[in-house]
């Protein structure tokens, strides 16, 4: 019938009775043009038993949950290298915990070991993993089938990125006449940024799946001082601490629709601001206070990175890449191996230590590549080897420095050796253009390979 009618008639006729919404960009919705598709899904790994339960980070007897620990699963394919991102709301990367979350998502997801990706948020009022124990086996399980939902979710996604602040941490490490001091020190090196990346499928604006990566120790729930009510001895309950407040807080904003996961920064002399002797336990004030302003923070990130001018900018290709390197650094008594990984995902370069590293160490990674790739520096990930300290520190001593068991000239190795592995995924520089059959040769000797897995196979970058 249109075909009949003239340009003035047809003007009235569409402004009079418009086209089904079917055949109109509807307000909300935005085209993915993409190679990536992604996959989440989140799993409540809350123990059975909480009454009585010892938990780590600060050791106390809890009775009760305040809120759910979870463990989330990120699930990326560039249509040729698919990766996972396990995060958890647990103490550490447990390196008998990584192993056996690497054998089962190789096996049952086809992921190779060497690209998945097993993260803490540091939390320190959860318990500690024992493979034989029945909460241990229980997470694992919770963790595989979460990826199975996640696998059975994927499609393609664009990625969006944005920053914001928090204004809770601040560093705890005060030199005084050459000596280091535990101290709230708000002059101290601090990193207040939390760096924020949504995976949409653009059926809305809500996004299917949210990174988020924050500076600061979830320890807001612990090391009362006698002098400070109502909980000297720490909060008596289970929780998941800022980390997990703040991820309820996204997933309320979006109704509960999208997948909110937490990325721990360098984080090693970083804690919430609390002041007291040194410093108190948080009340249920303390913690809404640090939920919501992270979780605003990302918020506002999210909804700021959907706006027109930022999806124009969007890339429509994201090529995975990954690398992985077990280093061997000197320590104190004895030397000591450790898992060093680089992810690139398009623009955005995840490179991660197995432990605590001090703040500096996010800041010199920075430095040395962010002009290359957008980088967001992960501690707690791939293992659990204990602080990761500065040379600095080592020479004014203090509770970090002191209590790591690597010795200062380690630092050199780590940031050496991760810029080794960024340069190998982001692939812009190289040492050597030799062909000759002997420097290939050469070169794939130095390649790294990652152990094996429980299974007897070896997995390589």
């Amino acid at each position: 019938m249109l075909r009949f009618l003239s340009h003035s008639a047809l003007l009235f006729f569409l402004l009079c009775f418009p086209l089904s919404p079917d055949a109109r960009a509807v307000d909300g919705q935005f085209p993915v043009d993409s190679n990536l598709k992604a996959g989440s899904a989140k799993v409540d790994i809350t123990p059975d038993e909480t009454e009585g339960v010892m938990v780590s980070g600060h050791p106390r007897k809890v009775f009760g949950v305040r809120d759910p620990l979870r463990a989330g699963v990120l699930l990326l394919d560039d249509g040729e290298n698919k990766i996972a991102i396990v995060t958890l709301d647990t103490l550490g990367a447990w390196p008998e915990m990584v192993a056996l979350v690497r054998a089962r998502l190789e096996q049952e997801r086809g992921i190779p070991s060497a690209n998945i990706l097993v993260a803490a948020s540091h939390n320190h009022s959860g318990p500690a993993f024992k493979a034989d124990s029945p909460w241990g086996r229980q997470l694992i399980d919770k963790i595989a089938s979460a990826a199975a939902d996640a696998a059975a979710s994927m499609r393609p996604v664009s990625i969006g990125y944005g920053e914001d602040e928090i204004s809770f941490g601040v560093n705890r490490r005060k030199v005084i006449d050459g000596r280091a001091v535990v101290r709230l020190n708000p002059e101290g090196p601090n990193d207040p940024r939390v760096k924020v990346l949504r995976f949409d499928d653009g059926k809305s604006l809500t996004p299917l799946a949210v990174l988020m990566h924050a500076v600061c120790h979830p320890c807001f729930f612990t090391w009362g001082d006698k002098g400070t009510a109502p909980y000297p001895n720490g909060y008596p309950k289970m929780s998941a601490d800022f980390p997990g407040e703040a991820q309820s807080f996204v997933e309320m904003c979006y109704g509960g629709k999208t997948a909110a996961m937490f990325l721990q920064g360098c984080a090693g002399d970083i804690r919430p601001n609390l002041p007291g002797f040194p410093y108190r336990c948080a009340d249920e004030a303390d913690i809404q206070w640090a939920g919501r302003d992270l979780g605003s923070a990302v918020v506002r990130s999210l909804a700021q990175s959907v706006t027109r001018e930022q999806l124009s900018q969007r890339p429509n290709y994201y090529a995975i890449r990954t690398a992985s390197a077990v280093v061997d650094l000197p320590g104190k008594e004895e030397r000591l191996s450790a898992e060093l990984m680089a992810i690139k995902i398009g623009p955005y370069l995840l490179l991660t230590m197995p432990g605590e590293p001090m703040v500096e160490y996010g800041f010199k990674l920075e430095k040395a590549i962010a002009d290359r790739a957008i980088p967001i520096v992960i501690g707690y990930a791939n293992g659990n080897l204990g602080y990761i300290a500065t040379a600095d520190a080592h020479q004014v001593g203090g509770y970090e420095p002191n209590r790591s068991p690597l010795a200062p000239e380690a630092e050199a190795v780590i940031l050496f050796e991760l810029s080794r592995l960024a340069d190998r995924v982001v692939g812009d520089v190289f040492e050597s253009f030799s062909k000759h059959p002997a420097d290939v040769k050469r070169r794939e000797a130095q390649e790294p390979r990652l152990p094996s897995t429980p299974q007897g196979q070896t997995s390589t970058p």
